[in-house]
């Protein structure tokens, strides 16, 4: 189901996905459908396994669905940067596209996106099922890393900063991307800094999410990376910028 201006637009992030992008569409095309959405979905595929390739052979029947992306691996913050202005939505949002989070947890998110700006998934509420955990040395290194994360950022009411589940009002997610520089995997602590900093309002939602082992991140290089990625967020005058109207950003 699809208009001209659907109800939500869904980006999903990937890299190297080929073995499980086309089932995740499927799910979140149903999921959708089943509650009447209007919807629009963007796959920003990076990689060289054909992840693309067979988006891009789905879209060429389905109107719904759009693909971007390259053979370089560019990141998931660069990824949904280059998306949100090829987005229509009323609504619009992020899932991993390996599905960690099933987009049925959509259903918790919708209601809050009519009393906040944003609306997040969170591993870390006491509702919160985790089907599969990480391994324990990774929920080692999270916690170690996030102590040192909500020290440097102040985000310490927010419990989960990368749930990798976010959906924004459109004006708020225009706004919000076009001052988002980070790349990698520290895009969303960016983003919900940038948040606190304009003044939007945050609501946490309690999700169901499972590991798949399958994490891309390199532990040492991948954490200092991170590290630093962190401190520029906190120190950087970019982030200063003024807000970025929606209608400043042409519809696809």
């Amino acid at each position: 189901m699809t208009t001209s201006n659907p109800h939500i637009s869904l980006i999903l992030p990937a890299y190297n996905e080929v073995k499980r992008i086309a089932s995740t569409v499927q799910e979140a095309k149903a999921y959708f459908e089943s509650r009447q959405f209007s919807y629009e979905i963007i796959v920003a595929a990076d990689g060289t396994d054909g992840t693309r390739e067979v988006v891009a052979d789905m879209a060429k029947t389905d109107s719904t669905l759009k693909v971007i992306g390259s053979e370089e691996r560019r990141g998931k913050g660069y990824g949904i940067r280059q998306a949100v202005p090829l987005t229509s939505g009323e609504f619009i949002g992020f899932a991993d596209a390996d599905n960690k989070t099933p987009i049925s947890e959509f259903d918790k998110v919708e209601p809050l996106l009519r009393q906040y700006d944003i609306v997040i998934g969170s591993r870390g509420l006491a509702e919160s099922q985790i089907e599969q955990p990480q391994p324990f040395y990774r929920q080692i290194g999270s916690i170690r890393f996030g102590i040192y994360m909500h020290a440097v950022t102040g985000l310490t009411d927010i419990i989960d900063t990368q749930c990798g589940f976010k959906f924004f009002r459109r004006s708020v997610a225009v706004d919000l991307f076009s001052r988002q520089r980070i790349d990698g995997y520290m895009y969303d602590v960016e983003i919900l800094y940038l948040a606190r900093k304009t003044g939007y309002t945050i609501a946490q939602v309690p999700i169901r999410w499972r590991d798949d082992h399958d994490s891309r991140l390199q532990l040492l290089s991948g954490n200092i990376r991170n590290a630093l990625d962190v401190l520029s967020i906190r120190f950087s005058s970019a982030h200063a910028n003024g807000r970025v109207a929606a209608s400043d950003v042409p519809e696809a």
